[in-house]
């Protein structure tokens, strides 16, 4: 690929130094996804320039019009604080005319509703937990036709926000205080699932009209699914001291039945273009014990840290991490935006 001028656009209180040289990998682990992103554009010989974005655009217009970068690198996980905002920062990169990586806004907003794109999903035969929306301000009622155990979430939040062993929930007084703790503490509606046990796996996916599936990846909760619940804490996910504690790995996903795998990847494709997805997702399944696979979740533009689920499934698939941010960079600039005028 030739050089290129690259804006990356992160949250301002994530804009990397330029050297983690004495610092601890906990103070790393905020701004880590931004510092290897950018560190490793430059590496390849890419001129980078990092923009933190936080309620105005007016920075993000300048940068564009003045510098004319060949492409937006896209970090950005909401907007003045607001998770559902992302979107509208990429539509105005398209009104600006300006090509950028990862999800498309049609595709951040469809995934980032989760009753909508969880209706959407059910209107493709594709099998989710059943569920209901606790919306905040309205008088609690408990879902009849929903069976226990239970699992609430916030209806919009990412990251685990909100998630804790509390979130599995036995009997309709848990679930009063649980949407309670989502609408006052969360602060915004609560979605309430179906709890599904079993294994939960990940699966990448790269691609505008074309797809590349990556392979299957695994959390497993090691000794906390003896005790606990196995779901997806904040602790779990990036509490190293908890994670050893526990036994909690990730790791490629061994011993699935071919059937299962060819379900996953015949799934994660049918999700990806169900929501209009462009760029890179992950895709967030359970599978029971008989081999039933459900979706949880669909994430546009997951994580690209080098030690993450993303970054490491494509490893093992072979695309090393330089290549894998030279792919996301090469799908934005293919993406066929309308303004483009050459969309099918």
């Amino acid at each position: 690929m030739k050089t290129l001028r690259i804006l990356v656009l992160v949250h301002p209180s994530l804009v990397p130094p330029e050297s983690t040289a004495g610092l601890t990998d906990q103070q790393i682990d905020d701004w880590r996804t931004e510092y290897d992103v950018i560190t490793t554009l430059r590496t390849v010989g890419h001129e980078v320039r990092c923009l933190g974005v936080l309620d105005s655009l007016t920075e993000l217009r300048t940068a564009i019009t003045e510098w004319r970068p060949d492409v937006v690198f896209n970090l950005l996980e909401e907007f003045n604080g607001i998770v559902t905002y992302d979107q509208h920062v990429v539509a105005f990169l398209e009104l600006m005319q300006q090509p950028y990586t990862g999800c498309n806004p049609r595709g951040l907003l469809l995934s980032r509703d989760k009753p909508l794109c969880k209706q959407l999903l059910a209107y493709h035969r594709i099998p989710t937990p059943q569920f209901a929306v606790m919306r905040r301000g309205i008088k609690f009622r408990v879902p009849s036709r929903l069976r226990y155990p239970l699992f609430v979430k916030s209806a919009t939040e990412d990251a685990s926000l909100g998630i804790a062993q509390a979130s599995v929930i036995q009997d309709p007084q848990q679930l009063r205080d649980r949407v309670a703790f989502i609408h006052d503490q969360v602060g915004t509606d609560a979605l309430v699932e179906e709890y599904v046990d079993g294994r939960e796996v990940y699966v990448g996916v790269l691609g505008n009209e074309r797809l590349t599936r990556l392979p299957v990846w695994e959390l497993s909760f090691g000794s906390l699914a003896q005790g606990q619940a196995g779901i997806a804490t904040r602790k779990v996910k990036w509490d190293r001291k908890y994670q050893q504690r526990h036994g909690i790995t990730r790791a490629a996903a061994i011993d699935l039945a071919p059937a299962v795998v060819a379900r996953l990847d015949a799934l994660s494709r049918r999700i990806y273009r169900s929501l209009g997805l462009s760029g890179y997702a992950r895709m967030d399944f359970r599978i029971r014990a008989d081999g039933q696979v459900f979706l949880l979740e669909a994430n546009a533009n997951p994580c690209l840290a080098q030690v993450e689920d993303f970054s490491q499934s494509a490893l093992s698939a072979g695309i090393g991490y330089q290549d894998l941010l030279a792919r996301v960079v090469a799908l934005g600039l293919a993406y066929k935006a309308e303004w483009r005028g050459d969309y099918a």
